[in-house]
């Protein structure tokens, strides 16, 4: 047994032999949550400490897992619609049909889940304008691939090698070692000049096979999914019994990781153990549904009432970063922990993760920003129309757009428009010069305005991402900056 291993099974054991909840005699003035006798607990006081521990535990757990069961979401979509692991790959010029935490219509998607249980896959990359990555099933990191991967846009094979492999790696490859047996392959096409038609073809270049078969590979054919209505999201699942059940299911599918042996014990603790089924009495199984609940509200709070002062990309707008710790891999601080709070704000509202996303320097691959309220601080109401304006030029080296989210769903908004998007290949690409635009989000379109503008729906909240690609220089030193949200009246 290695030192780091016993180290965590000691820590584990430490965790599960000590109470969260710290009991001690009753107060005179009753401030006591618990009741007391000769410093032993009343009966009522004990199940109440129970409950109490328990739900905390399962709100922690909720909290750290939520990625895992989000990413099985997507797994779950392409399934719905009979994309099956390592078979296919879909392929989409997105829009608000696809319901998928803050999916964008800027350029097409092409998703597949690669199971490396019975080997190593490659996925082939041809050169061109790719940006792709495959992440875990916990929606870790492997690997980059594309512009922003270690191909740099040249083209590569790529090899993604599970847990269990011991054979040798072949040389020639861009090598990813995932922890798990399913993971997730998320590659996009930029439209160059606006070609959306040809960016969704170079999609079909795109080769995964097995590294078996790659004498004679028979790549995953590839599905055009762009007038499908599909659900990648954990929505269904996220405030009821059903998140645990799925997350139950990966838990049995997938290897132990050594590095989550503690949040393994906090699972066992309410019944969700490799190898036992998952079997919870009426009590747990409230506790463990209130938790799911409390867990998933407590996410949309990280997202959009954040108090953390680091935030804000400006300090005189209300426009947010949306990764809270750039650069980084998986939301490691400085000092070598993990940022809880930028974790669960990026996964409540995004999917996946790589150091490049969350870059801060010129020429990253993108940056986002997030804006939940308007210049007054109230947030975004559907029911409302909004001005912004984004002052020109955008610096940035290839495109940007602004997108309009539903806040329960987190997806593209949804109207008889069926558009989200203001982009400038696209809707914007006759903006010209330095004069600023205005764009416009609302129920109705203002008058002479149609060609900028999103609709929005009555009653339901909704945030806008900015999102630029190939940013330069004046996006990070604050020579450029968009205005914030002005209500229109």
């Amino acid at each position: 047994m290695t030192h780091r291993r016993l180290r965590s099974l000691l820590f584990l054991a430490a965790m599960a032999s000590v109470s969260l909840i710290h009991v001690g005699p009753a107060t005179a003035n009753g401030t006591s949550a618990y009741t007391f006798n000769q410093g032993y607990p009343t009966a009522e006081t004990s199940a109440k400490a129970y409950d109490d521990a328990d739900l905390q535990r399962a709100i922690t757990a909720y909290r750290f897992w939520y990625p895992t069961v989000s990413v099985e979401g997507i797994f779950n979509g392409n399934r719905s619609i009979g994309i099956k692991d390592n078979e296919a790959m879909g392929a989409a010029a997105a829009g608000p049909r696809q319901v998928g935490f803050t999916l964008n219509s800027d350029t097409p998607y092409g998703s597949a889940t690669i199971d490396v249980s019975k080997g190593p896959m490659v996925v082939e990359l041809p050169p061109g304008a790719y940006i792709g990555l495959v992440n875990d099933h916990n929606q870790g990191w492997v690997l980059d691939m594309g512009l922003p991967g270690p191909d740099a846009g040249k083209g590569g094979k790529h090899l993604v090698i599970g847990p269990d492999y011991k054979g040798a790696v072949p040389e020639g490859y861009l090598v990813g070692h995932t922890p798990t047996y399913k993971n997730l392959l998320a590659v996009r096409a930029l439209p160059v000049g606006g070609d959306q038609p040809k960016a969704l073809a170079a999609l079909q270049a795109v080769k995964i096979y097995p590294l078996a078969d790659a004498a004679d590979p028979k790549p995953a054919k590839v599905v055009n999914t762009t007038e499908m209505a599909i659900d990648s999201t954990s929505l269904k699942w996220e405030d009821n019994i059903q998140f645990w059940q799925k997350l139950s299911e990966i838990i049995e599918q997938e290897p132990v990781i050594e590095k989550y042996l503690p949040m393994y014990g906090l699972l066992a603790e309410l019944g969700i153990e490799k190898g036992k089924a998952f079997e919870p009495d009426a009590r747990m199984a409230a506790i463990l549904e209130k938790a799911a609940r409390e867990g998933r509200d407590q996410l949309h709070v990280s997202a959009f009432d954040s108090t953390r002062s680091d935030r804000f990309a400006w300090p005189d707008r209300k426009w947010e970063w949306v990764g809270l710790v750039p650069g980084s891999v998986q939301f490691e601080t400085p000092t070598g922990g993990i940022d809880l709070e930028a974790r669960d704000r990026w996964f409540a509202q995004a999917i996946v993760t790589s150091p490049a996303m969350f870059r801060r320097t010129p020429g990253a691959g993108s940056l986002y920003w997030l804006a939940a309220r308007d210049g007054t601080g109230a947030y975004l109401d559907g029911g409302k129309t909004y001005k912004l304006t984004i002052p020109q030029p955008v610096p940035g080296k290839l495109f940007w757009s602004v997108t309009a989210y539903d806040a329960q769903t987190r997806s593209e908004v949804q109207t008889d428009q069926d558009k989200a998007a203001l982009r400038s290949l696209f809707e914007l690409k006759d903006v010209k010069g330095s004069d600023p635009v205005d764009l416009y989000f609302g129920p109705r379109a203002p008058e002479g305005q149609e060609g900028r503008w999103i609709k929005t729906v009555p009653g339901r909240g909704w945030f806008a991402y900015i999102r630029i690609y190939g940013p330069e220089g004046p996006a990070f030193d604050g020579s450029w900056k968009p205005a914030d949200f002005e209500e229109v009246r």
